[in-house]
């Protein structure tokens, strides 16, 4: 901190301090029949304010170069059963998370060998202190990754009351994490009354008072032992098509759209959901960006819902498989993802990532350059690692 700048002292003044320093040989003087100076009483400095020593996530980050904290914000996947296969490729790129699919069960989808899952998120854990987060889509219903889901999706749950979509999400829960899962990408807060919607059979309700309840009821289920993902903000049910093969639109307003699709977004960001999941949509009256890269859909979730977790993209492929000229690139998507806003950009890819026209050390290396340029903030990438480290900290329950 700079010094304030001294005041300037008349000469007069300067002449007479002498005479007032008790410290010098005039102490003793008498000026003008006054009494002899008394010698000021010294003023101790202030005290230093307490330090707080860096904790272990601060630690782990602080020993970081920039590209280890690029990849530490990318959940990635790639095909196989083998577990130190898996660890290998997440050990290779340093990755932060690894999403687990269909073609990573043992046994397969309908029948998942839940010991060799376990052994294998095992493996992938390892024994470090932050190990990658291990994600999945486990919603029920139509969208599950181990089965047989031991309990109801979203098409039945929306008929029943939002006592049994707790319940469903607390079994579900249960199996994840006796798999050794993470975090599920599980909680659909979308509204869809269109049963010719692809979301229709996966929304939790018709309206936003239907939805509300059960995706509060979702979040409340998973409890501790799964980490909650909503999805996908800000809103599928209003921007019909399938955002895997195009980006859907909406000509819907803000003010609609904060009565109509952002309450269950609300209810699960109050229910204690640790993760929101932006949708590859648009709502062009806000913003006709995708919301995945829009720095103004991130704005409204942090400023007018109080989301305070971690942000995360929908698979970045679907911008890639959209066909659309403007998305083709994927380092200039990630680097676009991360300029909005998000905390981890999560991107599905196959045994070899050329072939979907993904170089991944390019892509990290990509986004370190757009932070040393300036393009991207380098101490929000710096919170969003350490968020997520701190995210590993998070104690999980197995009931």
């Amino acid at each position: 901190m700079a010094r304030a700048p001294r005041n300037r002292v008349a000469l007069a003044t300067l002449m007479i301090i002498p005479l007032l320093l008790g410290g010098t040989a005039c102490a003793g003087l008498e000026v003008g029949g006054a009494q002899p100076a008394q010698t000021p009483a010294s003023t101790p400095p202030p005290a230093a304010p307490p330090t707080t020593r860096p904790d272990a996530a601060e630690l782990a980050l602080s020993a970081m170069s920039l590209e280890q904290k690029v990849s530490s914000l990318l959940m990635l996947h790639t095909p196989g059963t083998d577990g130190a296969a898996l660890r290998a490729f997440v050990d290779r790129y340093r990755l932060g998370g690894l999403i687990l699919m269909g073609d990573n069960m043992p046994g397969g989808t309908d029948a998942t060998d839940l010991a060799a899952l376990g052994a294998l998120t095992a493996a992938v854990r390892g024994t470090e202190a932050f190990p990658p987060l291990i994600g999945i889509d486990q919603e029920g219903g139509d969208v599950v990754r181990i089965g047989p889901d031991p309990a109801a999706g979203a098409d039945v749950l929306r008929g029943l009351p939002p006592v049994a979509t707790a319940d469903a999400f607390h079994a579900r829960s249960e199996l994840l994490a006796g798999a050794g899962i993470d975090v599920n990408f599980g909680v659909v807060a979308d509204i869809s009354a269109d049963p010719g919607s692809f979301i229709y059979t996966r929304s939790l309700g018709a309206d936003a008072a239907a939805s509300s309840d059960r995706v509060a009821s979702a979040v409340a289920g998973e409890g501790s032992r799964v980490l909650s993902t909503l999805k996908h903000f800000p809103g599928h049910g209003a921007a019909p098509g399938d955002s895997h093969h195009a980006v859907p639109s909406s000509p819907m307003g803000l003010a609609e759209w904060r009565a109509t699709e952002a309450p269950p977004f609300q209810a699960g960001i109050d229910a204690g959901a640790e993760l929101v999941m932006f949708g590859h949509l648009a709502y062009d009256a806000v913003d006709p960006a995708p919301a995945s890269l829009s720095p103004e859909w991130h704005r409204l979730l942090r400023e007018e819902l109080g989301f305070e977790g971690l942000t995360i993209t929908d698979d970045m492929r679907m911008l890639l498989d959209s066909g659309d000229p403007r998305y083709a690139d994927p380092i200039a998507n990630t680097v676009a993802a991360f300029a909005a806003g998000n905390d981890i950009v999560l991107l599905t890819l196959p045994a070899d990532p050329a072939t979907v026209g993904v170089d991944v050390d390019a892509m990290i290396a990509g986004v370190a350059a757009a932070v040393r340029s300036g393009q991207l903030d380098a101490a929000q990438i710096d919170a969003s690692a350490l968020a997520v480290l701190r995210l590993k900290e998070i104690p999980r329950s197995v009931e």
